[in-house]
């Protein structure tokens, strides 16, 4: 009996030890504050990417919720959303639960955290202080401070402009690793805490293929399958439509000659063939039920699942589709994250060219499977090259 007790303590005494193992080559933390998970998610990318070329662990940052009607910014932990294992086994990470536990206490007092961020940043209710020291502040304003409140950084010792000393992220060229490698080594600087992402806005082509490894939790694929046995009937249609206000705002600074967000999944990187027009980025009802009728008699599809930020269309897309006998249905919650699942699994998808939320989707059809999901959008013809059937 004790000498069972003995191999049991031994045994959680390796785990302990194992998880307490701190990386020479040190972390990346950030604070994935720009927008919704649309644009977190662009980020996210590129961030993993970084985090990966310099050899460092990827503290999993929470993401960042915007509730209606509060003023404070919700985090929700990274493995509540996504699948742990497979994130681990494609990029050396660890939970933020872990990094707080395990490693912060021992390679990052509180005397020793360093902020890092481009430039000095102005105070988000644009005054500044005399005689104040630059500064990332990098818990001013909102979703920043209740981003560090809750990984547990009262404040920061010091800040760190790496725009002086580095190029950016494109660390894929070794001269630029090797800048942020001799500039801030790990034996120095274990813990890169950026202020924002370490990554641009939009997302790179060439990082695409990484959405892959971004697999929903079991809860919310559970979710997502369930909705669909009960609800749709298949082959469905999943569709995305951004119009909400904040977006029609979005739409006013479309350039025929440039991408706008994540306009790149359907016009190239950079633009090719089509320019891109404010339909594409807010379609009319016109533009959508056309598209939704040609697409359900081309598959042949039994049901349509919407997804939305404000107006699903939900009576006007019945109506139009009254003479195949299809019906459009949508999540009693509008939770994001079974949406975006279930539209991963459409059989057919619409979505937005310009909308981050709909890129999420258009990667993950892309490149999760070993054969590709195709993906439409709106006011794209080049793709729906069939003739239309009228309404």
């Amino acid at each position: 009996m004790v000498a069972a007790a003995s191999v049991v303590l031994l045994i959680v005494a390796a785990v302990v030890g194992r998880a307490a193992e701190v990386d020479p080559n040190g972390y990346v933390i950030y604070c994935p504050c720009m927008g919704r998970f649309g644009n977190q998610m662009e980020q996210h990318l590129g961030a993993f990417h970084f985090a990966a070329v310099l050899g460092r662990t990827m503290v999993l940052p929470p993401l960042v919720g915007h509730e209606p009607r509060s003023t404070i910014a919700k985090m929700t932990a990274f493995e509540d959303v996504f699948q742990l294992a497979v994130i681990k086994k494609h990029f050396k990470s660890i939970t933020l639960a872990e990094f707080q536990r395990d490693i912060a206490p021992r390679i990052w007092p509180k005397e020793q955290r360093k902020a890092f961020c481009w430039t000095p940043r102005k105070a988000s209710n644009g005054g500044e202080e005399t005689g104040e020291e630059p500064s990332c502040r990098a818990k001013d304003g909102n979703p920043f401070g209740p981003f560090w409140d809750h990984i547990g950084v009262e404040e920061f010792a010091e800040s760190v402009f790496y725009g002086q000393t580095t190029g950016g992220f494109n660390v894929g060229s070794i001269k630029e690793k090797e800048k942020w490698m001799t500039s801030y080594p790990p034996s120095s600087f274990p813990v890169l805490a950026f202020v924002g992402a370490p990554a641009t806005f939009p997302s790179q082509q060439k990082h695409w293929h990484y959405q892959k490894h971004f697999r929903y939790s079991t809860r919310i694929t559970s979710r997502a399958k369930a909705f669909i046995e009960d609800r749709l009937e298949r082959p469905f249609v999943g569709i995305h439509l951004r119009n909400d206000v904040d977006w029609a705002r979005v739409c006013e600074h479309v350039d025929p000659s440039r991408n706008l967000f994540a306009s790149a999944q359907c016009l190239g990187e950079p633009p090719q063939d089509v320019a891109l027009s404010r339909e594409m980025c807010l379609p009319s009802a016109r533009t959508v039920l056309d598209q939704i009728v040609d697409a359900v008699g081309r598959s042949g599809a039994k049901s349509v699942f919407v997804a939305s930020d404000r107006d699903h269309m939900i009576e006007e897309i019945n109506e139009a589709l009254s003479a195949y006998d299809v019906k459009a249905y949508k999540l009693d919650d509008n939770d994001a994250f079974v949406s975006l699942a279930v539209l991963e699994l459409a059989d057919e998808f619409i979505g937005n060219c310009v909308s981050t939320f709909s890129s999420v989707v258009s990667r993950s059809r892309a490149h999760k499977w070993n054969k590709p999901k195709a993906s439409h959008f709106w006011g794209y013809r080049k793709l729906d090259t069939r003739p239309k059937i009228e309404l």
